[in-house]
């Protein structure tokens, strides 16, 4: 047991308490002795409430799983939603809902672009995050799979010419698609020059401009002679990068040497789904890198290729223009998301008793986050002076307006004007997507984000539903009904509410890094679906991701869209995808519980042992995939599924987690650091990930963090004694 310092009704953890007076407190204005008195009383008024709502979200739970055993069979959708509604599960309609959030960042009111989510616990991951603003256009292209390896195109070991050639062919091909000439080819270009305030482009039949001269921005270097071109399309910008001395300038006619594509517009750092928190001393450590985020000074020692270097935020960027100059943000514009409503922390007791781990976010968080609205580094994340955080695993309103009036207790405790943290809603829970409207109608001055988590809507979907039948295999579920519904919803009724010029519309992660020739074919859709940003797995990733918000002007569409009108009933997001177990052989079943057994196992095995919340862990093929929280949540409650309804039996997934716990053990044969799971079968992670299967019913909503954090701090304890 740590030692624990005494504020009030309030036990501290020590190091926590040491964190807050030593490194976030300082430079606030907030004194410590208010910041503690004004935490005790929120988690005193706010606690009991937090309470009742979860109880809350266990009563509609059970009533449902009732209704599901008096009304077996085939569901009559009438009466189904009739039920709904007269259990409370569906909220009324709040009539014509305008959202009126002031002061946000053109970053989230008007500029369409990718977003990265990070977990913050790791600096190197969290650092290259906020500097992905801006990508190499021609390394993303020359390094991922965008590029094809035929017809004399491999990577290799050393740079191949023939993959160069087709890389900056590529680049070119944007350029003329964003910022076209007004006549011939960027890749035609001999040289740029900018005359008398417009940019020129020297091709082999004479001079030509822009097509659209207001695309020029400005310039780096010698007006005669630039290092550097800075255009804009759509919102975003395009620099065109100028050095004949570099390896690559010097092949190219006009010395480019590469194009810097603006990228990660806005990022998130995470201290939910893709860390492992379990205790006081993981949150401050999050705590801290969040900090040192708002103060500008994050950094980490980096060893590549064979070099030790010291990685740190990028500065903004300043460009000479016809008129001066022009300084663009270095760095994305970040937001916070914390955990949701349900787990506790032991960081902080109220009389004796953990409280939300969620209120400690929003407050020490919050004092991170104070850092950009006061002191010399005030502006380095939000210029609009906003806070901007994202709360997850909202279930309806009422829990919406809890969050709401948790953000305004956190600033009257900081001294901040009302409605200065913005809030951003995961669109991820059942009960919220069936009740949108009426969350964007509690959050209307507060809402700077909403977002469709279909990983997590899956997880809830199945919860929810648990005992209306079997649901169909995985891989169906991406053709079900509600799904359609879903993720047309969102976006229909966040352009019906007012959200352009307030607050970004978001969708879902590509989940497969590896993966980019596939990621640019598919997630165009993203912005062609109305999206304002769209998640990404990584800085590169953001980067070639941009090029789709050049080939799709997403306001555009979103009039286009807004025209249109609705797309989706809420009878459709409310059809359950119960499947046909008489059509599925006994392979199928066994191997769709291999699949999901395997994907679970290789991520448990991660979290619990090593600590590690988010990483690319191998599928049952072997490719490598962005498994996270959510994922888990929607195999685990699957078989959990299978299970209930007798399409599997325990004989059969007990088997497949002892083989497939032997795969996963072949697939991390090369880390010296792994504890094999086979054939002892006793490790805490091999533990947990059966845990999360055979005590799926139980888990609140089908989470899995109870489970995860229960096995990750006794694995932590084993670790502590040896």
């Amino acid at each position: 047991m740590s030692e624990r310092i005494e504020q009030g009704r309030l036990q501290i953890d020590r190091e926590l308490y040491e964190f807050v007076r030593d490194e976030a407190l300082p430079g606030t204005d907030v004194d410590e002795a208010a910041f503690w008195s004004g935490a005790e009383q929120l988690l005193a008024e706010l606690g009991p409430r937090r309470t009742a709502l979860l109880e809350r979200r266990d009563e509609l739970q059970a009533k449902i799983d009732q209704w599901h055993r008096d009304n077996p069979g085939p569901i009559d959708q009438s009466n189904y939603e009739d039920f709904l509604t007269s259990l409370g599960y569906l909220a009324d309609d709040p009539g014509e809902v305008t959202v009126t959030t002031a002061n946000v960042d053109p970053e989230i009111s008007s500029v369409p672009g990718p977003q990265l989510v990070v977990p913050v616990l790791n600096a190197r991951f969290a650092t290259n995050a906020a500097n992905a603003r801006w990508g190499s256009l021609y390394d993303a292209l020359y390094g991922t799979d965008a590029i094809d390896e035929t017809d004399g195109k491999t990577k290799g070991t050393a740079y191949n010419p023939t993959r160069g050639a087709a890389v900056i062919k590529w680049a070119r091909e944007l350029l003329d698609r964003s910022t076209p000439l007004a006549h011939g080819s960027h890749a035609d270009a001999t040289a740029y020059a900018i005359v008398d305030g417009r940019l020129q482009v020297r091709l082999a039949d004479g001079v030509t401009e822009l097509a659209h001269p207001e695309q020029f921005v400005g310039w780096s270097g010698p007006a005669e002679q630039p290092t550097s071109v800075l255009l804009v399309h759509n919102g975003l910008h395009l620099e065109i990068q100028i050095d004949r001395s570099d390896s690559i300038g010097e092949t190219d006619p006009a010395g480019v040497k590469d194009v810097a594509l603006e990228s990660a517009v806005t990022c998130i750092m995470d201290l939910e789904d893709s860390i492992a928190a379990v205790d006081a001393q993981d949150k401050v450590h999050a705590w801290r890198n969040w900090l040192q985020l708002m103060q500008g000074t994050l950094a980490e020692q980096v060893t590549k290729g064979g070099k030790t270097f010291r990685r740190e935020l990028n500065p903004d960027r300043t460009f000479t223009t016809p008129d001066g100059e022009t300084t663009l943000k270095g760095r994305a514009l970040l937001f916070v998301r914390h955990v949701g409503h349900l787990m506790d922390s032991d960081a902080v007791l109220l009389d004796g008793n953990p409280v939300s781990e969620g209120f400690l976010d929003a407050l020490v968080a919050g004092l991170g986050s104070l850092h950009d609205l006061r002191g010399p580094r005030a502006g380095g994340n939000s210029r609009a002076g906003s806070v901007y955080v994202v709360k997850p695993k909202m279930h309806g309103p009422e829990e919406v307006q809890l969050t709401c009036d948790l953000f305004a207790a956190v600033e009257r405790v900081f001294g901040l004007e009302p409605n200065t943290i913005k809030v951003g809603i995961m669109d991820e829970e059942r009960r919220t997507s069936a009740n949108l409207k009426a969350c964007l109608a509690v959050a209307s001055e507060r809402v700077a984000f909403i977002n469709t988590g279909f990983l997590d809507r899956t997880g809830d979907e199945i919860h929810t539903s648990m005992l209306a039948g079997p649901m169909v295999r995985k891989a169906d579920m991406k053709d079900a009904a509600w799904i359609t519904a879903y993720e047309n919803s969102n976006v229909d009724l966040g352009l019906a509410s007012g959200l352009r010029g307030h607050a970004q519309i978001g969708k879902g992660m590509w989940a497969a890094p590896d993966n980019m020739a596939a990621m640019l074919e598919a997630k165009v859709g993203h912005p062609k679906a109305g999206a304002t940003c769209a998640w990404v797995p990584s800085p590169t990733a953001a980067t070639l991701h941009a090029t789709h918000y050049h080939d799709v002007d997403v306001l555009a569409q979103q009039e286009k869209l807004a025209a249109e009108g609705a797309r989706s009933t809420r009878s459709e997001l409310l059809t359950v995808p119960i499947g046909d177990p008489a059509g599925w052989s006994e392979q199928d079943r066994r191997d769709e519980v291999d699949n999901n057994v395997q994907g679970i196992l290789g991520y448990v095995v991660r979290w619990v042992n090593s600590g590690v919340g988010c990483s690319k862990v191998p599928d049952i093929t072997g490719t490598n995939l962005m498994e996270d929280r959510a994922t888990c949540r929607i195999s685990s409650q699957h078989v959990a599924n299978w299970l209930h309804h007798g399409v599997v039996d325990v004989e059969l997934v007990e088997d497949s987690f002892r083989r497939m716990a032997a795969k996963v053990d072949g697939q991390n044969a090369d880390d010296p650091n792994y504890l094999a799971m086979a054939p002892g079968f006793d490790t805490e992670g091999f533990k947990a990930a059966r845990a999360l299967v055979f005590e799926g019913l139980e888990q609140p909503s089908g989470y899995t963090e109870p489970i995860l954090h229960r096995y990750r701090a006794a694995q932590k304890a084993k670790d502590a004694q040896r």
